[in-house]
């Protein structure tokens, strides 16, 4: 492969205005050609508003939600507990269909990033059909097994049953709009997030509370309004790729299923998936150590953990624009180009996110204040989010780095990535801190703190040795 940067690829000025109009109407978008800095931000402004909108989801629901009662909020919660194997299946086969979608598109073979978008289609309504059947069959029982006590069980059965039966328009949605992004395509990911949460504000109070002519259907209507903003973002998007999309089109019989590219899909996306487990179960591990400090610090964690989360995940935009970035690269035999591309969003995101986590070190006391906490719970939530933006600034790096690895199709790198930075440092810091050294609750957050740094310099030690150059996929 040749390693030899485009033309005009380091020479880069930005022009704010135009490029963020060019981003939002997805234009302009090349990851293979011209100036760097504006193709990485043509791809990243995009992907930024798509994560604020997939965080929004929740939020609106248990907002409506919260004014039925405790038990419709519980209700909530723990489906939004179960539904967490769905979405980390979705991440993970996210990670798969961004690799090699943008591998073929760099490759100049467009049809074949058609067809493995097509087997992207078929493999997720399989495992969504197998998953739905049985989750929402047995809805009742998992919320038993959650926890749930009867009155919960019979005010939210139907709302677990629609949301984990009807869980292919999670999975659908998580996997087209990976494709989209893979093709450089980040402005239709953006704009379909934005018309399921616009249905999804506009329907919740009108099925929660019946008004109008609409019938009131309490907290399973929360799950019918969602389910229909989702149903229809992923319309628009399959609409889309058979009839509208100039960079990605699948036809009919990119539908039928080949076992090579499932069996491709499933290699790149089970890894993926593993990854995405790795750090959602350190999280539960954390909360673990944390209990032993009682309920008021389990508060404060759960505060300063909800809002550090939010907080990252506009910077997810900027990683995944550096996994397109690699995809395309390497695709089209631009190493260099490929190489130089991730370390310019690595900058880009260092600006966004330590500029976030500056912000969250002032302001900590002020954002904890807008949950209500108060007392000792409070001060647990105020050091944690100071403690862990302080590692923001090395996070990063960590993050976009181990984007690109996936960007690449190297998805075993970044799960041994994880696993050594995440459950064998951080997991046995975080105790070690806790209780060895008596830092209390405080050990936890350095623990994550100082996780976030050793991710960062495992990652770039790694990147720079590019054996993820020499990838297939």
């Amino acid at each position: 492969m040749s390693s030899t940067p485009s033309r005009n690829d380091s020479h880069d000025r930005v022009h704010w205005r135009p490029l963020i109009v060019d981003a939002l109407r997805g234009r302009g978008a090349a990851p293979t050609e011209g100036p760097l800095v504006s193709a990485i931000l043509l791809l990243a402004i995009p992907m930024v508003l798509e994560m604020v909108m997939e965080s929004v989801f929740a939020v609106v629901d248990i907002f409506f939600v919260s004014r039925l009662g405790a038990a419709a909020v519980t209700g909530v919660g723990l489906t939004e507990s179960l539904l967490t194997i769905v979405y980390t299946l979705a991440m993970g086969l996210s990670i798969g269909v961004t690799a090699v979608v943008s591998r073929r598109i760099g490759e100049g073979r467009p049809d074949d990033a058609g067809l493995a978008t097509g087997q992207a289609i078929a493999l997720t309504t399989i495992l969504a059909a197998t998953i739905g059947v049985v989750a929402a069959w047995h809805a009742p029982t998992l919320l038993r097994l959650m926890g749930a006590e009867p009155d919960v069980i019979e005010q939210c059965a139907t709302y677990a049953r629609i949301l984990l039966g009807g869980n292919v328009v999670i999975l659908l949605l998580f996997v087209l709009n990976a494709a989209f992004r893979g093709a450089g395509d980040a402005a239709i990911a953006m704009r379909v997030l934005w018309l399921a949460n616009g249905l999804n504000i506009i329907l919740d109070p009108l099925l929660i509370f019946g008004i109008g002519p609409f019938p009131e259907l309490g907290v399973t209507g929360a799950a019918v309004a969602t389910t229909i903003g989702r149903g229809t973002a992923v319309a628009v998007q399959l609409w889309t790729l058979f009839a509208l999309s100039d960079r990605l089109r699948v036809g009919l019989r990119d539908l039928v299923p080949r076992l090579d590219l499932i069996g491709r899909l499933v290699r790149l996306s089970a890894t993926g998936t593993f990854q995405i487990f790795i750090g959602m179960a350190s999280w539960i591990l954390l909360v673990r150590v944390m209990a032993s400090f009682g309920t008021e610090a389990v508060a404060g964690y759960t505060i300063a953990i909800r809002v550090v989360l939010f907080a990252l995940l506009p910077a997810w935009g900027l990683s995944n624009a550096a996994a397109t970035m690699m995809g395309q690269n390497l695709g089209a035999g631009l190493v260099e180009r490929a190489r130089r591309s991730v370390w310019i969003a690595c900058r880009l995101n260092f600006v966004f996110l330590g500029t976030t986590g500056v912000l969250m070190l002032v302001f900590a006391p002020a954002i904890v204040g807008v949950f209500g906490l108060e007392g000792s719970a409070a001060g647990h939530a105020v050091a944690g989010l100071r403690i862990i933006s302080a590692g923001f600034f090395f996070y990063a790096y960590g993050m976009t780095l181990t984007q690109a690895f996936n960007g690449a199709g190297d998805a075993w790198t970044p799960t041994w990535i994880n696993i050594a930075c995440f459950w064998c440092f951080e997991i046995p810091l975080a105790a070690w801190l806790s209780y060895g050294v008596g830092w209390g609750p405080n050990g936890v957050f350095v623990a994550v703190a100082l996780s976030y740094s050793a991710l960062a310099v495992v990652s770039g030690v790694l990147f720079r040795r590019g054996r993820w150059a020499e990838v297939t996929v």
